[in-house]
């Protein structure tokens, strides 16, 4: 990597080659309630300062590509991501070739990269709670195709419990599909209840087979200083979770 840039790395065991983390909102040129380091083009920054920002981005990773930047709508639909493909409505992205970024955008919401641990195929999802209740994560585990014993999951930055607070409709779609997910949810003095993103994950991930699972201990809305929080500031800008497959030669 060249060049000053925040970035915080995926902490988990990848395969060589495979490179994953989630930028951070310090090092870059936005203004205002985006600044600075946004890369999202639809909250309203300046189209300049959104280019200027992916164009530190490629640089201070070197990334083979642009990274498939995806139209996210909360939903469950996973893309296979292409070389220098257009922007699609969907919240995951897969792929298995070398030199194609796939990319979420998030400030809450929890990211969730996928690496074959031969490395030979990797996914991101955006996994707000409607989409972790509806299932991106299986759907994201479907297209990927590989066995859950060969792949390794990180929960980058998110949400985190004690700030995270839901109305009971939350709490009964996952307890309805599942109701170990009753653990996720404590009770607040305001009748609601702070609902856990990251342990809804594991649960989802377990279910599936998944056991090697990684990150999930930052909370976006806490940690102002380093991260975008849209409850915190509803205006305000997203930070990237990437995961792309070098090539060696």
């Amino acid at each position: 990597m060249t060049g000053r840039f925040d970035w915080l790395p995926a902490d988990w065991p990848a395969p060589p080659g495979v490179v994953a983390g989630t930028t951070l909102r310090r090092g870059g040129v936005s203004r205002g309630p985006c600044s600075s380091f946004n890369l999202a083009a639809h909250v309203g920054d300046a189209d300049a300062s959104v280019a200027e920002n992916r164009g530190r981005l490629r640089a201070a990773l070197e990334l083979p590509a642009e990274p498939h930047w995806l139209d996210q709508v909360h939903g469950t639909r996973v893309i296979e991501a292409m070389p220098a493909g257009a922007a699609q409505e969907a919240d995951a992205a897969y792929t298995s070739r070398k030199g194609v970024v796939c990319a979420v955008l998030t400030a809450d919401c929890l990211p969730v990269l996928f690496a074959a641990r031969d490395g030979s195929r990797v996914a991101a999802a955006h996994a707000g709670w409607r989409g972790l209740a509806d299932g991106v994560l299986e759907a994201t585990i479907d297209a990927l195709g590989c066995a859950p014993a060969d792949l390794v999951a990180w929960l980058g930055p998110a949400i985190s419990q004690p700030a995270f607070e839901v109305g009971n409709e939350v709490r009964e779609r996952f307890v309805a599909a599942d109701p170990a997910a009753a653990d996720c949810f404590s009770p607040n003095d305001r009748g609601r209840w702070q609902g856990d993103l990251y342990g809804l994950a594991r649960l989802r991930l377990a279910a599936r087979g998944i056991r090697a699972v990684h990150g999930g201990a930052r909370c976006t809305f806490r940690e102002q200083e380093l991260f975008y929080s849209y409850r915190r500031e509803p205006a305000c800008g997203r930070m990237a979770s990437l995961v792309f497959m070098r090539d060696s030669g």
